[in-house]
């Protein structure tokens, strides 16, 4: 149940009080809307593809007798918010609740297509209860609370150690190890790659993050799109050319059902990659149990530490959702409640404070990886996230068309830069289009 006793007593901030509550303050208990809705139970739609929303989903409905969540994975990443975008334009069809990345959270904002969860009192959880990354990225500028996170990205190096070791393969440190890691393998068997990459502008805009690249930025409504001098995305774009000219990764793209059989088979030997992977590996890659381990991010320089988040998520309510009441229950359990330990539990990384500085948490070892330690690893890298980056008000854009232009890159129609020249020029005219003042 929502817990709003201290809050509410202060008097110091609105929230959506309805007519159904008992008394003020005095230590009685008050019913909100979000309360009553609950107790009323019924069916709220949870769009996500997210694994460990499942045992959250049962959870909440063990629970709460009344309440059925119906979760539908209605496609990953693009297809997800191809699928959303379509249904707000329509007006019809909506999830009470939807898994939304932390990068295209702005463009929902800006297309008021989200609700200000500040009504249902979301802002509670302001100070000391989230890292800042997530929450700054939910309240976009500090004026609404437009989703609660759900988790963090800091990246880290998953590799397969079976897959190593019978390669003789060191796990790589810097960027030059990996690349002669990379070749190491494509000379040892045809059949393996250190990694895939069929044009991903999730994965570039993390790289350039880690290299130290600042590419967008925005100050009200001046936003700055600069791909093409950008030293960080410049030092990337040279780094990874060679890794498409010599065909270093297989060309497969992620989240496909050939991506997950070469990662369970060892034919992807390592991925770089955000703090939420394990609980993916764990429900999608049976056959990589007990083989897998996490190591530090590579580095640009040997004994430097620096990385970068990629992706992490939160759950929001679309604008026009039939029960956002209750939707907003499922999601405070989820994302505060008890729903986050049944998260950790199935391997998920997670964006509150508590849970990432417990002990319990941070030793925990993992039977699928040979019984690591990987929170250590990946709680040193959330620490060592690159202070700087910013993405796009329009970032979720910029990604729907990265394959046109940078994404030729990994068809041979193009360098890196050719392409990364083409993402500028589209996202700037783009964003005047759309009444942002684009610096020249």
């Amino acid at each position: 149940m929502k817990q709003l006793t201290g809050r509410t007593c202060t008097g110091t901030a609105a929230f959506a009080i309805s007519a159904l509550a008992l008394s003020a303050c005095g230590g009685s208990e008050e019913t909100t809307e979000t309360d009553a809705a609950l107790e009323e139970g019924g069916t709220i739609t949870v769009w996500a593809w997210e694994p460990t929303l499942e045992q959250v989903a049962e959870a909440f409905e063990a629970e709460n007798e009344g309440v059925t969540v119906d979760l539908v994975n209605v496609g990953t990443g693009d297809e997800h918010y191809t699928n959303l975008q379509n249904a707000m334009r329509a007006g019809s069809g909506l999830p009470d609740v939807a898994q939304v990345e932390y990068f295209a959270i702005p463009q929902y904002i800006l297309g008021e297509s989200l609700m200000d969860l500040s009504e249902f009192g979301a802002d509670e959880y302001a100070e000391d209860t989230f890292t800042d990354g997530p929450w700054g990225s939910v309240t976009f500028g500090g004026e609404g609370i437009y989703g609660i996170p759900m988790d963090s990205g800091p990246i880290a190096l998953f590799y397969n150690e079976d897959v190593f070791d019978e390669h003789g393969v060191e796990v790589p440190e810097t960027w030059e190890e990996y690349e002669e890691a990379a070749r190491q393998f494509r000379e040892a068997d045809d059949d393996v790659y250190i990694t895939s990459d069929q044009g991903d502008a999730g994965q570039v805009t993390t790289m350039v993050w880690q290299a130290g690249g600042t590419p967008f930025s925005t100050e009200g409504t001046d936003v700055t799109v600069n791909l093409t001098e950008d030293e960080g995305t410049a030092q990337w774009a040279e780094y990874w050319q060679p890794f498409i000219d010599d065909e270093l990764i297989m060309p497969v793209a992620g989240w496909t059902d050939e991506w997950y059989q070469a990662l369970g088979d060892g034919s992807i030997a390592s991925l770089t990659i955000g703090a939420w992977m394990p609980a993916n590996l764990e429900s999608a890659v049976p056959d990589g149990e007990g083989s897998w381990r996490v190591a530090p991010l590579p580095q640009w320089e040997a004994g430097d530490s620096q990385t970068a988040e990629q992706g992490g998520s939160s759950l929001a309510i679309p604008e026009g959702a039939e029960n956002a009441e209750l939707a907003y229950e499922f999601m405070e359990f989820a994302g505060v409640g008890d729903g986050v330990q049944e998260r950790l539990d199935a391997g998920a990384f997670p964006a509150t404070l508590e849970d990432l500085q417990s002990d319990d948490f941070i030793n925990r070892e993992y039977e699928y990886f040979g019984g690591q330690q990987i929170n250590q690893v990946l709680s040193e890298s959330a620490q060592n996230v690159a202070e700087g980056w910013e993405y796009l008000p329009f970032q979720g854009y910029a990604h729907s068309v990265f394959n046109d232009t940078v994404g030729q890159a990994y068809e041979g129609q193009a360098t890196l830069e050719e392409g990364l020249s083409d993402w500028e020029d589209d996202l700037e005219a783009y964003g005047r289009d759309q009444g942002f003042d684009i610096a020249e």
